[in-house]
């Protein structure tokens, strides 16, 4: 299920019969752990055909999911592949867990651990209620934007909150008696440090505002009528979802002690993925004329603040 990739199907594939099928398998496969769980959940040992049929039961319940998942075409989308394909994983690697603590586990009483992994499978099975089904790949793109835009509000927020003046950005740490008083540059930031992360914040801010004019515009416009459609309504997700580790990376090179050139590299990183993003999503179906405005004025509000953050950089080449 991980590595393989599922091929194009003879037969018109058609999406309501695939959910249809796809939520059954997995209804089967809750049941089927629940059976082995409660076999296992306290002495006598079912019997050797008993254990063999429950195997069997298992195993065929599993089989139905990968099987079902590889109707899945690679025209429906990658980024509805990947959702699809991580809820079976999940689901697979909840039934081998369970299994593995049912051998390990002695039989004279339900185990903690025994529990807690049927319960995992349950909840594992219920994620296929959880995916996006909306228009093909659509529904799931949308989905993809919005988890990566809530990802960096909150970093934005927690930036935010530890650059409020005069605030100590470790703060929220206990102070170790034997450090004593932390009146240095490696826990504050200095005036010259605040100019430079307030620039890098107008960067993380841009980050936001692109995600949301990207995700608003994919809701709007976004078609999964053809191949084409389908391919650009991917290459979004894939370049948007650079956007939240590269944010990650400059909030994280922001704490004190500040290294300029370090804010430098991974402001300009960020700078490019928020380029890319654009770049895709104005050559893409999801922006008409509409829409062009803000592309553009996003693409300044990048220009504008790397180009302070050279500014202020610049003495330390």
């Amino acid at each position: 299920v991980t590595e393989g990739e599922p091929g194009e199907g003879r037969e018109p594939f058609e999406l309501p019969r695939f959910w249809d099928a796809l939520g059954q398998t997995f209804q089967v496969t809750s049941q089927e752990a629940t059976k082995l769980s409660l076999a296992f959940s306290r002495p006598p040992l079912p019997s050797a055909e008993d254990c063999r049929k429950l195997s069997e039961d298992v195993q065929n319940a599993i089989l139905a999911v990968a099987t079902v998942y590889y109707w899945l075409p690679k025209g429906q989308g990658t980024t509805l592949r990947k959702m699809v394909r991580d809820a079976t994983t999940e689901v697979v690697e909840g039934m081998i867990q369970l299994t593995d603590t049912i051998l390990s586990a002695p039989v004279e009483s339900l185990s903690q651990e025994q529990l807690i992994s049927t319960g995992g499978v349950w909840e594992a099975c219920e994620q296929v209620s959880n995916l996006p089904r909306g228009e093909y790949n659509q529904a799931a793109v949308v989905s993809a934007l919005a988890a990566c835009l809530g990802v960096v509000k909150d970093a934005v927020e927690e930036m935010e909150h530890a650059l409020v003046e005069g605030q100590d950005p470790y703060g929220d740490i206990m102070e170790d008696e034997e450090l004593g008083f932390r009146g240095n540059r490696d826990t504050y930031w200095s005036e010259a440090d605040r100019q430079l992360l307030s620039s890098c914040m107008g960067l993380m801010k841009a980050s936001k505002a692109c995600l949301k004019k990207v995700l608003g515009a994919v809701k709007a416009h976004g078609k999964a009528d053809s191949s084409e459609h389908i391919a650009q309504l991917d290459d979004i997700a894939d370049i948007a979802n650079e956007i939240s580790p590269s944010v990650d990376e400059l909030a994280l090179s922001m704490y004190p002690p500040v290294n300029p050139l370090a804010v430098r590299l991974n402001a300009a990183k960020l700078a490019s993925v928020l380029k890319k993003v654009l770049e895709i999503a104005k050559t893409s179906h999801v922006c008409p004329a509409s829409e062009e405005g803000w592309v553009q004025f996003l693409n300044g509000a990048v220009d504008h603040n790397m180009n302070k953050i050279k500014d202020f950089t610049q003495g330390q080449l």
